[in-house]
């Protein structure tokens, strides 16, 4: 057997040029490339570097391994800062020699440095190499519910697009054709809420229902997650809804494959929110009916969100539209 010398590993920030060696070991894991999620992450962390941490672990041979992370500030009704692990990948001939450690542990460091307590992350169930991993590193269950649904809609992809890029494709739109097959789309949108895909121009009104309900202001948060579901997302999802001739709920929601492992295109749900002053007339069920119609277009085949365990009534009313438990676990690891 041929013997295996380690190598000196330095730990640094993730650059731009690193690109093409962290689509190579990525591909070596899930057996196809997904070069697209890369590309959004690294512009992302160059457009809001403070809201990301990403760093890069090299050899004599070159990048040895990655990770990446988000802040998180604000998503699910949180109120403290925390880093959101999406990404860890080691090259195949460099396993086994704690270069996944040192990245978490340079990750955790910029954490302690930024006033960040917790990091968080979700695995399979089943996803045991992970699992393994996660419980070395000192994680444990966090306590959350992730729950998604099954998207159906796919009878309404229309058949000039039944050969379209997938999502992860470079050629994969940017936005729905909300003008393709519109009676589809009409037909299943609530009869009196007018839903319709969120823009830049609906800030002020986000912001006002978010106040409304939260009783705080998050001004930051919402710019940061406009800008995502703008510029950030495989495709944009997030949408508002209209009554009175005015904003009174939105959602908003990213399309995107990579995070935690992900080989498969899934919507999650950062934040949803009715103007309590139209509670009770079908806002929520109509936005996420429109939403699930518009992903069924796209073959997007499942939606997820987390939810507070003490928050009954998002959970119910989540409940109540089709989310059901799902098979991936949220973990929770303290920054000491």
């Amino acid at each position: 057997m041929e013997a295996i010398t380690l190598q000196r590993v330095a730990i640094r920030p993730l650059r731009r040029d690193d690109l093409d060696a962290v689509v190579a070991i990525d591909a070596t894991s899930v057996g196809y490339t997904r070069r697209g999620y890369f590309v959004r992450r690294l512009e992302a962390a160059m457009r809001e570097p403070k809201l990301h941490a990403q760093f890069a672990a090299t050899d004599d041979r070159g990048l040895a391994g990655y990770i990446l992370a988000r802040v998180l500030e604000g998503e699910f009704g949180r109120r403290a800062f925390e880093l959101r692990l999406e990404v860890i990948g080691v090259r195949a001939d460099a396993r086994g020699h704690g270069i996944g450690s040192s990245l978490f542990d340079a990750l955790s460091d910029h954490g302690r440095r930024h006033g960040i307590a917790d990091v968080l992350t979700q695995a399979a169930w089943n996803d045991h190499r992970m699992l393994r991993w996660l419980d070395a590193m000192g994680f444990s269950l966090a306590p959350v519910h992730v729950v998604s649904c099954d998207v159906h809609g796919s009878e309404y992809v229309p058949e000039r697009d039944q050969a379209a890029a997938t999502v992860d494709d470079e050629n994969a739109p940017h936005e729905i054709d909300y003008g393709a097959r519109r009676g589809d789309f009409e037909r299943l949108a609530r009869d009196a809420v007018d839903v319709r895909a969120m823009e830049p121009a609906d800030l002020a009104e986000i912001l006002r229902i978010d106040r409304s309900i939260t009783g705080r202001d998050r001004q930051a948060y919402v710019r940061h997650r406009l800008a995502e579901a703008m510029e950030d997302s495989a495709i944009r999802v997030s949408l508002t809804a209209q009554l009175d001739d005015f904003i009174v709920g939105f959602v908003m929601a990213r399309v995107d494959v990579g995070d935690f492992g992900r080989t498969e295109a899934v919507a999650v749900l950062d934040t949803i929110g009715v103007d309590p002053k139209y509670a009770g007339r079908g806002v929520g069920h109509a936005l996420l009916s429109q939403l699930c119609v518009n992903l069924g277009a796209l073959r997007v085949e499942q939606g997820e969100t987390i939810v507070a365990p003490h928050d009954l009534d998002l959970l119910g009313f989540l409940y109540s539209v089709g989310f059901r438990p799902s098979p991936r676990l949220a973990f929770l690891r303290r920054i000491e």
